[in-house]
């Protein structure tokens, strides 16, 4: 296996053992992806949710740039509901999980598959 190949290994346990959630591996595979190298390195692969600055990085390169919508209320509160599944507590929160939550939570899963 390849290093990416072992990284989605890490991210689907983190899903279906601390978030419960049930794992659509081509969605995954997709944005892992479309994370790019970012994924490899040890503090960009992972998003700081308690940073705004981080949080208006993750709204504007993800889901503006890559998922196509329109800047609104409607994505801040998108990215609040995927930190509030995430859970405050756990760590790390991993770039591609995040952004697959997010790509589920609007509906954009096929820009990725």
């Amino acid at each position: 296996m390849g290093k990416r190949d072992d990284l989605i290994e890490k991210y689907k346990k983190q899903m279906t053992e601390k978030l419960s959630l049930k794992v659509d591996d081509a969605l995954l595979l997709g944005v892992t992806k479309a994370c790019g190298p970012s994924i490899y390195n040890a503090d960009a692969s992972s998003v700081a949710a308690s940073d705004p600055k981080e949080l208006e990085r993750v709204k504007q390169s993800f889901l503006i740039k890559k998922c196509g919508l329109k800047d609104s209320p409607k994505l801040d509160e998108g990215i609040a509901a995927v930190i509030a599944t995430y859970g405050k507590s756990t760590r790390p929160k991993y770039r591609a999980v995040f952004y697959y939550l997010l790509a589920k939570q609007f509906r954009k899963g096929s820009l990725f598959r």
